[in-house]
């Protein structure tokens, strides 16, 4: 009988040995924010209104009140969604000339719904990319 060659390479194990069970795949940026989904396991519980956030996900337990997305959903909507409906506005005027209750007729609503409909799209974004990012308050040490 003869000992096994220590030189010999030994086959590889196509199976690890524990393998981890594979968890729930978290949403794409777009998903999340056009469903309202948690970051982490992808439940439509990002959201408990219209567009006050949830304290903490439901199913996973994720804390959604410890991330902060402050007002930068709505700067950026005051500047894109502004500057779209001013313009449309500007060449509404231009083309038609209808008068000032015509204009405002039209683009309060689209403006209050736009915003509306925006504004939750552009918070869940933004708390998706800081939950991916592990994005925290910035801290000076000395």
């Amino acid at each position: 009988m003869t000992a096994p060659d220590p030189v010999a390479p030994t086959p590889p194990n196509p199976v690890p040995p524990n393998p981890v069970p594979p968890g729930p795949v978290p949403p794409s940026l777009v998903e999340a924010s056009l469903k309202g989904l948690c970051p982490r396991c992808g439940s439509p519980t990002l959201f408990s209104g219209w567009t006050a956030f949830s304290d903490r996900c439901r199913v996973c337990g994720l804390d959604i009140a410890g991330f902060n997305v402050g007002d930068g959903p709505a700067a950026f909507l005051i500047l894109i969604l502004g500057a779209i409906v001013v313009g449309l506005a500007i060449w509404l005027q231009l083309t038609l000339a209808p008068p000032f209750w015509v204009q405002a007729l039209i683009w309060i609503p689209v403006t209050l719904g736009g915003t509306m409909w925006s504004l939750r799209i552009t918070k869940a974004a933004l708390l998706v990319s800081e939950y991916r990012n592990a994005a925290r308050e910035g801290r000076i040490t000395p």
